[in-house]
């Protein structure tokens, strides 16, 4: 016998019809929200920043491939990581299959990361992956985006999220912490918790006009919410997301569990 609140159909529904309410408000207020963040001021990126990519090296520019829009999906694989952030992993799980649509609405998708193109690749074939991913692998974008932080930078409280984060626990660099999720995911890429807590996931908007290049939006932690497609059916489960612990894997390993 189920221990949630049950009901006859006629009551669900008007529980249903309440609710709906506040879904239709939610989303008005999410269109209100695009609306304010298409209006931001833009941000001309005059640095220059060199990329690896298929093709060879490219500019920012060169990465929105004829298109005028770009959008960056900083994905956290570091330079030392023996493969993908998990949860970064999840997200791009989703990638191929709108990316074609983006790109044929003038909006081109790709992922950054600071590890080198050569294990991006590899990586990329061992997810199936085919959406387009770019390393930053010796430039200053990630920094300058703030989704990588130095050691030094990590001791002493890094800017992420628009704010400055607490300085770093000791314990995070002696093995000690008490937070089993991430470890868990620094485990997954290979490394230990503060070569892997040194990068951070996020999303970033650039318009291309007349050969300049904007920065026109960034978001961070829980601002790239609503890009997990997972998520979005998990928030609509019996369920919801019930998570009591670091359940998320790299999608080809479930069935080592």
């Amino acid at each position: 016998m189920t221990s949630h609140v049950t009901a006859t159909r006629e009551q669900w529904l008007a529980a249903r019809l309440a609710l709906l309410e506040d879904e239709k408000e939610h989303t008005r207020r999410s269109d209100e929200l695009a609306r304010r963040r298409q209006e931001l001021p833009w941000v001309r990126v005059d640095k220059g920043y060199t990329f690896e990519t298929e093709e060879g090296s490219a500019s920012l520019a060169d990465l929105f491939r004829g298109r005028s829009q770009l959008l960056v999906y900083h994905f956290m694989f570091g330079p030392d990581y023996k493969a993908g952030c998990p949860s970064c992993s999840a997200i791009a799980d989703g990638f191929n299959g709108f990316a074609v649509h983006l790109a044929n609405h003038d909006v081109m998708l790709t992922a950054v990361s600071r590890a080198p193109l050569e294990k991006l690749q590899a990586y990329r074939r061992r997810m199936g992956w085919t959406f387009p991913w770019a390393s930053s692998f010796g430039s200053d974008f990630n920094q300058d985006y703030a989704v990588s932080f130095t050691e030094e930078q990590q001791r002493r409280g890094a800017e992420y999220n628009y704010r400055r984060s607490p300085p770093a626990n000791g314990d995070i660099f002696t093995g000690k912490t008490t937070a089993t999720v991430p470890e868990a995911m620094a485990a997954m890429t290979g490394v230990d918790l503060p070569t892997y807590a040194r990068e951070a996931p996020g999303v970033s908007a650039f318009a291309l006009e007349d050969g300049v290049v904007y920065h026109t939006y960034s978001a961070y932690s829980r601002g790239v919410d609503s890009l997990w497609g997972m998520y979005q059916w998990l928030d609509r489960a019996p369920k919801g997301r019930n998570e009591t612990g670091a359940w998320l894997r790299h999608h080809d390993l479930y069935d080592r569990r």
